[in-house]
């Protein structure tokens, strides 16, 4: 069932947003660079022997192609549109209306000697909200639709397995998973995007780079970091929790703004899940909010936390919980002004315990020093 891929030569400047809806300097920046750049067309690359395909639409390309490069085993990432109108032939500017239906997808190439496909499937899940659609971090727009993409029978039936397993842990699943019908590789301006900018746009933590590798291959004679993190029996949490812990993290209460441990709160460390340890959120990330609550750009792993839809109340919210706790910790927000990156994940004290930077090599968070060394 081998797909033909489409690839046409494509000439075209940029949408003066770029890959982010945020910036009015970062569309002068663009603009300015459209007069300087050579705006020819990429090519589809070949298929290497004993290679293998597939394809991920996980929002702004920019860092789903980043990502993908950051893995051993991975021979090429390639920034494109993928599955869109068969009356058009894409290119940014167009696909920036909206209306095209084609995704802003990574073709990935990789040796499967090296590294599996299902390996892949738990890097794009661990860096996507897959609950949202048109959607990802700061960045909205039909182009910017969650999907996977496969080219051959023996992919389909993983991708269809693991998408299955995921979607069995969300209320709402809103990941594309289908055959690839066209794919047409972004212009040269788009690939290798970020090791030609360097501090460029990005709706994927930088740390995700460096760590991706140790999150997919957990089976390589250790248990995958998520699994050191054991709940405990409710019992047990109502022993050792306060009332209002309890409430907020097992039954999905709230604490009033303001009031919480640790809203006007920054001081060195991480933050972890009180109900099981599992590192959840930096102080790097931490910004000052006018909510009232603890409020971050980001978790220190996307694998940490996992997302649902929270319609009480009357609203339509995202609520976050954390992965290994299955712990309620607040919810997350887009379009957030006071956020560097647009993103505000709302968070509740009672929901997390601090570990000073100071004290984190003797209380076992040695490994997260690093996540300090460039900061």
């Amino acid at each position: 069932m081998r797909k033909r891929i489409a690839a046409a030569g494509l000439a075209a400047a940029l949408c003066l947003s770029g890959c982010s809806v945020s910036s009015s300097s970062t569309a002068a920046s663009l603009a300015a660079q459209q007069e300087e750049q050579d705006m020819t067309s990429t090519t589809l690359s070949s298929l290497p022997d004993g290679a293998a395909e597939i394809y991920f639409a996980g929002g702004c390309f920019w860092g789903t192609e980043k990502l993908f490069q950051s893995i051993d085993g991975v021979l090429d990432a390639q920034s494109g549109y993928a599955n869109g109108s068969a009356q058009i032939t894409p290119d940014y500017q167009t696909v920036c209306r909206g209306d095209t239906g084609y995704r802003e997808t990574v073709r990935v190439v990789y040796d499967p000697q090296q590294v599996r496909l299902d390996q892949l499937l738990t890097a794009f899940f661990s860096v996507i909200d897959p609950t949202v659609e048109k959607r990802q971090g700061n960045d909205i727009g039909d182009q910017y639709q969650t999907g996977i993409y496969f080219s051959d029978e023996a992919a389909q039936k993983t991708v269809e397995d693991y998408a299955e397993q995921e979607r069995q842990k969300y209320k709402t699943f809103a990941v594309e998973i289908a055959p690839l019908t066209s794919f047409f590789p972004a212009e040269e301006y788009h690939q290798d995007y970020l090791d030609k900018n360097p501090n460029g746009y990005c709706h994927i933590p930088v740390q995700t780079f460096q760590s991706i590798n140790e999150l997919i291959r957990g089976e390589n004679g250790e248990a995958p970091q998520e699994n050191r993190w054991e709940k405990p029996s409710r019992d047990i949490l109502r022993e050792n929790l306060s009332d209002l812990q309890y409430e907020v993290t097992q039954n999905g209460a709230t604490e009033r703004a303001f009031t919480g441990e640790y809203w006007n709160f920054d001081e060195k460390g991480i933050y972890v899940d009180v109900t099981t340890g599992q590192p959840l959120f930096s102080s790097l990330d931490k910004f000052e909010s006018s909510c009232g609550w603890p409020s971050f750009s980001a978790p220190i792993d996307e694998n940490s936390v996992s997302f649902h839809e929270d319609l009480s109340y009357g609203m339509k919210r995202t609520e976050v919980k954390s992965e290994a706790g299955d712990a309620h910790l607040g919810h997350v927000f887009y379009g957030e002004p006071e956020s560097p990156n647009g993103v505000r994940y709302c968070i509740n004290s009672a929901s997390l315990r601090f570990i000073p930077y100071d004290e984190m090599e003797a209380q076992g968070y040695g490994e997260w020093l690093s996540l300090f060394d460039k900061k």
